[in-house]
C-alpha cells in the first residue's frame, strides 16, 4: 500500500532530466545533467511569486490547487495486485477528473491574466485534454471489459504480464502507445508541442503560465515532472509479474521508467511538431485506437454479434 505513490515520487526526480539529456546526445551534445530540473525547481521555490494588478485570487490559488490535484491522483496508483492509498471501484473515474479539475485551474489561472496570448493558449489546453480523454477513457473500458472490474488494481491484473489471456498482450501493447501518447499530449510535448519554443504564437502550455514566477511556476514545473512519474507507472503496471516479489516489480518499475525517459526523448529528437491544424486529427487517431480495442474486447467477450 503506497508503494506505487512513493516510486512515483522518486521516479518523477529523474525522468524529465533523463527525457532532456537523451534529446542532447542525439543530437551531439553533452547536455545538463539528469537532475537539472529539480535544482531549476528549487531555484524557484526560492523566490518569491510576482503578481499582476490584473489578476484575482484565482491567480494566486490555481497553482496550488493544480499541483494538489496532481499529489492526490497519486494516490490512486496502483502497484500489481494491490491497490493504491485509495481505491474503490470506479476510481480510475475519480483519478482523471482530478487531474481535469488541475487542469481547469490551470486554464482560469492563464484567463485571469486577461492576456491574450495566454488566453490562446488555454482555449489550446482546452480543446486537446477534451480530445485526448475519451481515448483515456476507452482505453479503461476495455480494461474493464477484458477483466470484469472497475477499480486500478483489478484492470491491471488481466492485462500485466503472466495473464492466462493471450488477448490481454495486444491490449498491454496498446496500453502503453496510449499511454505514451497521452503522457506527451498532458505534458505539452511533441508532437502537439515542442517546449524548447519559446514562440507565443505556436506555444501552448507554456504560453499559459507565462504570467507565473517563483514559488507558483515552482509548482506548476513539478506538477509536469509528477505528471511524468505517475504515467510512467500506469505503464509499468502492464508489466508487472503477479505472485513475485515486490522487489521484481521495483525493478520492472524502474526499467520501465528509464525506457520512459528515453523512448520520450528520442520521439522529440526525430519526430517533427504538428501544425497546430493537425493536432486534432493526430488526438482523435488515439480516440480511435482506443475504439479498436474496445470493439475486438465487445465481439471476443461475446457482447456484440457480428
Amino acid at each position: 500500500m503506497g508503494i506505487a505513490f512513493i516510486a512515483s515520487l522518486l521516479s518523477s526526480l529523474f525522468v524529465v532530466g533523463l527525457i532532456n539529456l537523451t534529446k542532447a546526445r542525439a543530437s551531439g551534445r553533452k547536455g545538463a545533467g539528469i537532475w537539472q530540473p529539480i535544482w531549476d525547481i528549487i531555484r524557484l521555490f526560492k523566490k518569491g511569486s510576482v503578481y499582476s494588478v490584473t489578476t484575482s485570487f484565482v491567480f494566486q490559488m490555481a497553482p496550488m490547487i493544480y499541483f494538489a490535484t496532481i499529489v492526490v491522483a497519486l494516490f490512486f496508483l496502483p502497484f500489481g495486485k494491490d491497490g493504491g492509498i485509495l481505491s474503490f471501484e470506479g476510481d480510475f473515474v475519480y483519478f482523471s477528473y482530478l487531474l481535469a479539475l488541475g487542469k481547469f485551474m490551470l486554464i482560469l489561472n492563464a484567463m485571469d491574466v486577461g492576456s491574450g496570448f495566454e488566453g490562446m493558449g488555454a482555449n489550446r489546453e482546452a480543446l486537446y485534454s477534451m480530445l485526448v480523454e475519451p481515448a483515456f477513457f476507452i482505453l479503461l473500458g476495455s480494461f474493464a471489459l477484458l477483466s470484469g472490474q472497475v477499480n486500478f488494481a483489478d484492470l491491471y491484473q488481466k492485462i500485466a504480464l503472466g495473464s492466462e489471456n493471450e488477448l490481454s498482450y495486444l491490449l498491454g501493447a496498446l496500453a502503453v502507445y496510449i499511454l505514451i501518447q497521452i503522457a506527451m499530449v498532458e505534458n505539452s510535448r511533441m508532437p502537439v508541442d515542442d517546449p524548447r519554443t519559446h514562440l507565443e504564437l505556436t506555444m501552448i502550455h507554456e504560453v499559459m503560465v507565462l504570467d507565473n514566477s517563483g514559488f507558483d511556476m515552482g509548482l506548476i514545473q513539478t506538477g509536469t515532472l509528477l505528471k511524468f512519474g505517475m504515467y510512467g507507472t500506469l505503464i509499468a503496471n502492464c508489466f508487472f509479474i503477479f505472485n513475485t516479489t515486490i522487489w521484481v516489480n521495483l525493478s520492472i518499475l524502474l526499467a520501465v521508467q528509464l525506457s520512459f525517459g528515453i523512448i520520450v526523448g528520442l520521439i522529440e529528437s526525430f519526430r517533427a511538431r504538428n501544425k497546430i491544424a493537425k493536432n486534432p486529427q493526430f488526438l482523435l487517431t488515439l480516440s480511435i485506437i482506443s475504439l479498436l480495442a474496445f470493439f475486438t474486447m465487445l465481439i471476443i467477450s461475446d457482447k456484440l454479434a457480428v
